[in-house]
């Protein structure tokens, strides 16, 4: 029987046109940064948000502000610290609220890492998971399968929770509905003799199925 007739006989039961491939739009929340949710109009719930970069990018800037963003809205986030980087002095002063953080460290196994997310997103109650793997060396993280990958993007599918990845590179490919890419993009002195500071414009690239944009500059980091 012909396609065509096929999906008539299928709409004619159905009431209605039949549109299998359609999705609904997920919903968004905002990053906390105006020009990157200009532009990429925010970080999707339900699925795999990757952050990637190379150190001093801009990556941990631009995270501890999605952290902040989510805790502001009354959410709570739960981090998976692989490397035991996290400083939360630091993540504080970025306005992230660290009584509705918990923070769970992983004893510099991103094996266990992966599965302390998934079990966090199957216990459900969090509007943010995220996971760093920052500073875990490259060769590491590359070792995670796509399989495991796969799995995390299943986890979250049909759950109101957003679930955030830090790396040096990217790792999820496919897996992830966005790919956020920091990368520094020119370094300037500024400031009077003996207090000078070091600004870093940073770029990030976003990458997705449905779109490719790039925001340079979004923002800028000082280091002392």
């Amino acid at each position: 029987m012909p396609a065509a007739l096929l999906k008539k006989q299928f709409e004619s039961v159905l009431g209605g046109p039949l549109d299998w491939q359609s999705r609904p739009a997920p919903e968004v929340v905002r990053t906390g940064i105006p020009e990157v949710d200009a532009a990429i109009g925010g970080l999707p719930r339900g699925a795999l948000t990757e952050i990637y970069g190379p150190a001093s990018s801009g990556r941990t800037s631009l995270f501890f502000s999605i952290l902040a963003a989510a805790t502001e809205r009354g959410e709570f986030c739960a981090l998976v610290d692989a490397e035991d980087a996290f400083d939360p002095a630091s993540a504080a002063e970025a306005g992230v609220r660290l009584e509705r953080l918990i923070w769970i460290r992983s004893a510099h196994n991103a094996e266990h890492a992966l599965k302390a997310a998934d079990l966090l997103i199957q216990g459900g109650g969090f509007g943010m998971v995220a996971m760093d793997l920052g500073d875990t060396p490259a060769a590491t993280a590359r070792r995670i399968s796509l399989t495991s990958w796969f799995r995390l993007r299943r986890a979250v599918e049909h759950t109101p929770t957003v679930l955030v990845t830090v790396a040096r590179q990217s790792n999820a490919k496919t897996c992830a509905s966005l790919a956020l890419e920091c990368a520094r993009e020119r370094a300037a002195w500024s400031g009077v003799p003996g207090t000078s500071r070091l600004l870093r414009g940073i770029r990030v690239r976003a990458k997705s199925t449905e779109r490719s944009k790039v925001c340079s500059p979004v923002f800028t980091a000082a280091a002392r």
